[in-house]
């Protein structure tokens, strides 16, 4: 990773300081006990409620050290240091208020529409296209990272999520060619379900091999905290996104039984090189060691078995007819004419002043804002040609275009 970006002085600097104090570690200590008095004081040292189920202290304290051990730099502990208080805060604070209002439990979350697809393939656009909707709700940045406010406190959430999103494009500029964060755009499952410290972004900063991933807890927890920002607010369906969903289906419909997946495809030479382009990226952000070849064998097995998984079983009728196909080619040829094609198949009412949005919206949103992230299948230790032939029932079931 090194010799395809130059980091900027300052985090050289930052992290050089590791050298004078015999570690990272020592720069920026990770102790799960420590961490959690911290939270406690934060919150005037007696916060209402607990931190949930009785096995989250495992969770987390297994995390604490598997990142401990991971190898960060001072700037990747230093950032990390802070989203493990955020969301131990972000946790108390949410059962604090399931405490206190046990009605919110009984919210029910209609036909939720889920975008899911492999990185490149047009999900991050779609789920801002379909985010102008008025009839669907998306989870902002500033509410996600920070469901509850703080009580007796002026509502700061947004400011205070404006450094924390912004700040992955400060360590890195190359970051925000690949994705832009926002406190004030909607985020992916992904950033919702960090308190449970069992979800998907863990292991997407760094590789810890003793993570354990309980995606069953996950989706309890999804739920819970869709209920909590649901709960006195004018009713919408939710509108969610995260490229994990495609390896964890049955669990979706499991939890969401009218759920809508908008499923996006693209030419697999195209995305899985991307995804693992930017998985990189995430670590390189906190490591100075990036293991890309671990990455490569690791997205070309979870993505690759999910993406004809889902194929065949689309195919063959075990899976909901509750699918809805975006192809990357043609979202990018005519974006209303797609999204009016998925309204239709969703049986939603797709409107003009929706279509007026994704014209002004795209236009003040051009490609390349932020430079062009370049990246070839090759390059990140994939044959082109391999790809497509590990993928074609994919391909061939749905018609991916090949570019």
């Amino acid at each position: 990773m090194a010799e395809r970006y130059e980091r900027p002085a300052w985090v050289k600097r930052v992290n050089a300081m590791a050298e004078a104090v015999g570690g990272a570690h020592f720069v920026v200590p990770l102790d799960p006990d420590e961490l959690r008095a911290q939270v406690e004081a934060s919150l005037g040292g007696t916060p209402a409620g607990d931190f949930g189920d009785p096995e989250w202290l495992g969770r987390f304290e297994s995390l604490v050290a598997e990142i401990d051990a991971s190898g960060m730099n001072v700037v990747g502990r230093l950032m990390t240091r802070e989203e493990l208080l955020r969301s131990l805060r972000a946790r108390l604070l949410l059962n604090g208020a399931l405490d206190a209002k046990p009605a919110i439990g009984d919210e029910t979350i209609d036909a939720p529409v889920i975008v899911t697809g492999p990185a490149r393939s047009g999900t991050s656009i779609l789920f801002e296209l379909l985010w102008l909707d008025p009839t669907l709700r998306g989870p902002l940045g500033w509410e996600a990272l920070h469901p509850v406010p703080i009580a007796g406190a002026d509502d700061r959430r947004l400011a205070a999520t404006e450094c924390e999103q912004e700040f992955w494009a400060d360590v890195q500029p190359e970051f925000a060619a690949i994705h832009e964060l926002r406190s004030d755009l909607p985020v992916e499952c992904v950033t919702l379900t960090m308190p449970c410290f069992c979800g998907p972004h863990w292991p997407m900063v760094a590789q810890m091999p003793g993570y354990g991933h309980d995606v069953e807890e996950m989706y309890r927890f999804h739920r819970r905290i869709l209920q909590v920002l649901q709960h006195g607010e004018p009713r919408r369906n939710w509108l969610l996104k995260t490229p994990g969903h495609l390896m964890t289906v049955d669990l979706v419909f499991q939890t969401y039984p009218d759920a809508w997946i908008v499923q996006t495809h693209r030419d697999p030479a195209k995305t899985m090189p991307s995804t693992v382009s930017t998985t990189a990226m995430v670590q390189w952000l906190r490591k100075d060691d990036v293991d890309v070849g671990t990455i490569s064998m690791s997205v070309a097995a979870i993505f690759a078995g999910a993406l004809n998984d889902v194929a065949q079983r689309r195919k063959s009728g075990a899976l909901p007819e509750r699918f809805v196909d975006v192809h990357f080619q043609d979202l990018l040829a005519d974006p209303v004419a797609t999204l009016r094609t998925a309204y239709d198949a969703m049986q939603r009412e797709f409107t003009d002043e929706h279509a007026d949005r994704i014209h002004q919206y795209l236009a003040d949103k051009p490609k390349g804002k932020f430079g062009t992230h370049r990246y070839s299948a090759e390059e990140w230790g994939f044959s082109a040609a391999a790809l497509r032939e590990q993928l074609a029932p994919y391909i061939d079931h749905f018609g991916v275009a090949l570019e």
